[in-house]
């Protein structure tokens, strides 16, 4: 894939995971704030827990879909392929939105089973736009051969 294409693929999804990680913030408050307005135990466990696990989560997931949209701004803006560590948390990424996709859709519906879709396949063609570089020297062996003699 050429260089017009995988940069702006990259751009993409790093902005797609950028207001992903607000939107997550954003609907893990609302449910700490409804179930610390509701004042109601589920099994015994105090509200105030529910609510600060709740906002913790958030937090942590926020902050995982930042992570991963930052590499992917890098991988953009160096135009190289993210290194393996990044690789591994982008995959990750990856395979948590396709297990979310097929939660959703019983249930929240198809049109969020959608977005996390395109997201997952912005995910993947990144990866696999950065898979190989077309710059670098194809591993062929009769090209290392020694010349006869």
């Amino acid at each position: 894939m050429s260089t017009v294409v995988r940069r702006p693929v990259a751009f993409v999804a790093a902005i797609v995971l950028f207001v992903e990680a607000v939107g997550i913030v954003l609907i893990n408050g609302i449910l700490a704030t409804v179930v610390k307005n509701q004042d109601m135990s589920l099994a015994g466990m105090d509200p105030a827990v529910m609510s600060n696990g709740t906002w913790a989560m958030g937090g942590a997931f926020g902050l995982y879909l930042l992570l991963c949209g930052l590499l992917l701004l890098l991988a953009g803006i160096r135009d190289r392929a993210p290194g393996r560590i990044a690789r591994i948390v982008l995959i990750v990424c990856a395979v948590v939105h396709g297990v979310l996709g097929a939660l959703t859709v019983g249930l929240v519906g198809w049109t969020a089973f959608g977005c996390l879709m395109v997201v997952l396949g912005l995910i993947v063609l990144t990866l696999v736009a950065y898979g190989t570089r077309s710059d670098e020297p194809a591993d062929d062996a009769g090209a290392s051969a020694p010349a006869p003699v």
